[in-house]
């Protein structure tokens, strides 16, 4: 009985991207007459500081500006070297200008970047707004991206295969493209305006060893970070100019940090653990798309193994956990527990882990649910809900406090439990978008409970 059950909690919980089938998601504009109480959105930002030591963030800095996600090495160093204009075209949702205001805001008082949006003309940065379908057309695993020398999807469509369009030859940065999804969740499309406009303004890389960046394909942080601000900052410092290259970037690198992050000079260094290239392949082909279930078994398998073997003791060693349990949680959901808690062992070392640990939070306390122990869900719920919030994803943040609301009904408190799931659903409508999707999240994390089964 107990195995039947929590099978259902495979489909219910978040992980590094929305459970809903997006390909099916109607765009915004079609959804009208909602019964659902109005979308929230973030406020204030809480970008922590970077807290490690300068050594290693100017190691990251060259990693992630002299090197593509393929491992190809750039040869120069390339920003914009004029103030930088955004214009957005297309058709994009009513989401997509206070989201991009508000990001504007932060690159201006945080990284120091001149950077302002018009609404006409040529722009250095020109945001067009397309379907989903015509990116997975022109790049099938990519939700959004940026390509440089081209301002419209037409453009890059009629250029792709042109030098003008190769990172590699880049001296410096006039004009970029940056192309994001109209028919999908406010979140995801704030998720890309945010990676997609800080890689057109500097790091076209990403590392699976950084714990608190965008620039990490675990997805684990959709909004620009501390670190990253800092990283943004330092590109943009007048020690640095287009046209350098990685030996007289480094050579600056000490002094420039020392004046944008004083905490950081004198830490030691850090050995720095690189991410090997079979890793990343095993990550990639369990939960990339195209993998059948046995071969997405035996890549995670071998990210775990790898971890274990090259001994991490970091977040990465906790992520090929956290995988491992979130593919065997259909077959085996008590061995993916096991697997949920190695990983948590793992991430309780360090502050900067927290917000992985509550995606990992959403796997256990869901078990604990579905196995009606709504107390122990609540002791590891309640911590998170500060953790999702400041980290502004509205996405986990909801299904936490829909997992609370579950959990409160299980320890006979009715009334808290209607007040949190009815707060919880206007950071699921931002979330999860459409209404039929809220419901379809409501209704998934509903049926954990083993007091709801057999009320229709």
């Amino acid at each position: 009985m107990i195995r039947a059950a929590l099978l259902l909690c495979f489909g219910v919980l978040l992980a590094a991207c929305n459970t809903v089938p997006l390909a099916d998601t109607p765009t915004r504009a079609k959804i009208t007459d909602s019964t659902l109480p109005p979308m929230k959105a973030f406020a204030t930002p809480h970008p922590s500081a970077p807290t490690r030591p300068n050594a290693n963030i100017a190691a990251d800095f060259l990693s992630l500006h002299f090197r593509l996600e393929s491992g190809r090495k750039l040869d120069y160093f390339t920003r914009f070297e004029t103030p930088v204009t955004v214009r957005v075209t297309g058709s994009p949702p009513p989401s997509l200008e206070p989201d991009l205001r508000r990001l504007l805001t932060r690159l201006r008082r945080e990284a120091g970047i001149d950077i302002r949006q018009i609404t006409s003309g040529a722009a250095n940065i020109t945001i067009e707004a397309v379907s989903r379908a015509e990116i997975r057309r022109a790049l099938p695993q990519a939700a959004c991206f940026v390509i440089p020398n081209v301002s419209s999807f037409d453009e890059f469509r009629r250029d792709r295969r042109k030098p003008k369009t190769n990172w590699s030859v880049l001296r410096t940065r006039t004009r970029m493209g940056i192309f994001v999804p109209y028919d999908t969740t406010p979140q995801e499309l704030r998720d890309c305006l945010h990676e997609e406009l800080a890689q057109a303004l500097g790091p076209l890389n990403d590392l699976y060893r950084l714990p608190d960046s965008v620039f990490n394909d675990d997805n684990v942080h959709t909004v620009l970070t501390g670190f990253d601000m800092l990283i943004l900052r330092a590109t943009y410092a007048p020690e640095l100019r287009s046209g350098m290259t990685e030996g007289q970037v480094a050579a600056r690198l000490p002094a420039l940090l020392a004046r944008l992050n004083p905490a950081g000079a004198h830490q030691p260094a850090a050995p720095v653990i690189e991410t090997p290239r079979s890793w990343i392949d095993a990550v990639q082909t369990a939960l990339g798309p195209g993998a059948n279930p046995g071969a997405r078994h035996a890549a995670a398998n071998t990210a775990a193994r790898t971890a274990q073997t090259l001994g991490w003791q970091d977040h990465r060693r906790a992520f090929s956990y956290y995988m491992l349990g979130r593919i065997t949680q259909m077959t085996d959901p008590e061995a993916a527990q096991q697997q949920f808690h190695a990983a948590l062992r793992f991430l309780s070392r360090s502050a900067a882990t927290r917000l992985h640990a509550a995606y990992v939070v959403t796997q256990t306390a869901a078990f604990a649910i579905a196995t009606n122990n709504g107390a122990q869900a609540l002791r590891e719920i309640d911590p998170m809900l500060d953790v999702a919030a400041r980290a502004e994803n509205a996405a986990l943040l909801s299904t936490l406090m829909l997992l609370k609301a579950e959990a409160l009904d299980q320890t006979g408190r009715p009334e808290e439990a209607r007040s949190v799931r009815l707060d919880s659903l206007g950071w699921a409508r931002y979330g999860f978008g459409s209404d039929w999707a809220v419901r379809a999240k409501m209704r998934e994390i509903a049926a954990l409970n083993p007091q709801n089964r057999g009320r229709g």
